[in-house]
């Protein structure tokens, strides 16, 4: 890989899917990183936090770049209130104390921090770009609120507004051992329209994020969205499943609480990643089929 434009960065949140392949990926390229970790340091480019209400702004100073990848699973269900308490403070609390350590250096690294499409909530009928408002319902809110914290770091902050990653521990994860039991099928019509990103694509786009200094949100999202049954049938077609048992909407809200269906199933909207092509990005895996491929056996 070609060497980086990028001297040091820190990330927050990197033992998740994407913080570890994002680490790895800066590393790969020579990138300096320092990992911010809620246990005991264990090599020399760990550093601990969120012991305290605060960190030390000289932990983030002359850093390139800070990563926020925080953020507890959306995908567990059910959506209890005390689950929607840790998805917030999960969110909320390790970005609050980032963004008041960089608002202390007096020339802060570009902070690019975790968010998600889920920002829009369901929109039929229009694409959604960065310069769309936040929507309705609670992943919406919670997204809204989780960005605002963000831009308290000053006026180079990236917003990282995720759609569902293709990879067996992310939006598959449910998905593959329903297909596997032959009783995967339409969740409510079906037609519910379904952006989505390729693990692949996902690390290298927040790479392109990095390396292009780009500020603002970004859509991280294929530039080809699909329908759910769509999404389904690619999935079962590689696992030789079938695709055949129907889930009706008030069945699935019934199953698994209003809010996870409504947000994260039945959820309808065309997300569309404009300021990652208007930048030059350029996607690897722009297929859904091959997305799939490249991260599930046959």
């Amino acid at each position: 890989m070609p060497a980086s434009s990028l001297s040091r960065v820190v990330v927050a949140g990197s033992s998740g899917l994407l913080g570890s392949a994002v680490v790895d990926d800066l590393r790969a390229s020579g990138v300096e990183v320092t990992r911010l970790v809620r246990r005991a340091p264990s090599t020399a480019d760990e550093t601990r936090w969120l012991d305290a209400p605060s960190l030390d702004p000289a932990v983030l100073a002359g850093a390139a770049a800070v990563v926020n990848l925080c953020g507890a699973s959306v995908g567990r269900f059910p959506w209890t209130p005390a689950y929607k308490r840790q998805l917030q403070g999960s969110r909320f609390s390790p970005t609050r104390v980032l963004a008041r350590a960089l608002a202390q250096l007096p020339e802060p690294p570009l902070f690019v921090s975790a968010s998600a499409a889920g920002f829009y909530g369901s929109v039929q009928g229009r694409a959604r770009t960065e310069t769309d408002p936040a929507g309705a319902g609670f992943l919406a809110g919670l997204c809204a609120e989780w960005e605002e914290t963000a831009r308290a770091a000053g006026p180079r902050v990236a917003l990282l507004r995720t759609t569902p990653v293709i990879h067996p521990e992310a939006v598959l994860r449910p998905l593959i051992p329903l297909t596997k039991a032959g009783v995967s099928g339409p969740v409510g019509s079906g037609r519910q329209t379904w952006a989505w990103i390729s693990y692949a694509d996902a690390v290298r786009g927040i790479r392109h994020v990095l390396e292009q200094r780009m500020t603002g949100p970004v859509n991280l999202a294929a530039p080809v969205a699909t329908t759910y049954s769509d999404f389904g049938r690619a999935l079962a077609a590689r696992l030789h499943r079938p695709f055949a048992v129907p889930a009706p909407a008030f069945a699935v809200r019934a199953v698994l609480g209003r809010d996870f269906a409504d947000d994260m199933l039945l959820i309808d909207a065309n997300v569309v990643p404009a300021a990652l092509e208007a930048s030059g990005f350029a996607f690897t895996q722009p297929d859904l089929d091959a997305a799939i491929t490249a991260v599930v056996p046959a």
